[in-house]
Formats: structure tokens, C-alpha cells, sequence
């Protein structure tokens, strides 16, 4: 994914790579990591989110996290959800707790410019 979903700005120096398509059970936990390149996680001008695309349905911003690694979460998901990140390998983590249906889709890395 290059830059797919960075706000406002959509450049192609920045790339977010996502493993393959993961099939889960209600109950289960997701678990999924972003490879970040073009853009350093400990760069307090950019943070990184996670947002999903229900089947037929808009993007939905699930989370961000800052570069002091302060978190922000969406309500409904509060609870269930943690993302965390590694400045050394560059990785974002999203871990989704106790999966429901309503948590089927697509999910992204997203990064965001403050």
C-alpha cells in the first residue's frame, strides 16, 4: 500500500505493507502488523492508525498511535483493542480482542500527518 490512506497528504515515498488476508472466528483475536517504510515511527509529525472497511460500508477509523506511543481508540472498540509499536523494526501492531461479526473487514495501516 503506498501512502493509500495518508491524510492530507498521498505520497508514494511512503510504504505501509500488510501480510496476507486473515480468516478469524467470533471470539478469536486479530492480530496484524504494519511494516512502516519512508517515514520514521518515532517522527512526533506523523502517527500511525488502523481503520477497517466493512463489506459495503465505509472506512471506519479504529485507532491511532503517536510517536511517544500514546494511543487513542475509538469507543466502541475500547476494551478490545490495542495498538502498539516497535521503533526499532518499524512495525505497528493492532491487536482485536473477542472478535464479533460486526468486525468483519478490511483492515489498514494508515499513516496520519499531525
Amino acid at each position: 500500500v503506498c501512502s493509500l490512506f495518508s491524510f492530507p497528504d498521498a505520497s508514494c515515498d511512503v510504504t505501509l505493507t500488510q501480510p496476507a488476508s486473515e480468516v478469524k472466528k467470533p471470539g478469536e483475536t486479530l492480530r496484524l502488523s504494519c511494516a512502516v517504510s519512508g517515514y520514521s515511527l518515532s517522527d512526533s509529525s506523523y502517527a500511525t492508525g488502523w481503520i477497517r472497511q466493512p463489506p459495503g460500508k465505509a472506512l471506519e477509523w479504529l485507532g491511532t498511535i503517536y510517536y511517544d506511543s500514546d494511543t487513542y481508540y475509538k469507543q466502541s472498540v475500547q476494551g478490545r483493542i490495542t495498538i502498539t509499536k516497535s521503533d526499532s523494526s518499524s512495525t505497528v501492531q493492532l491487536q482485536l480482542n473477542s472478535l464479533q461479526p460486526g468486525d468483519t473487514a478490511l483492515y489498514y495501516c494508515a499513516r496520519e500527518t499531525q
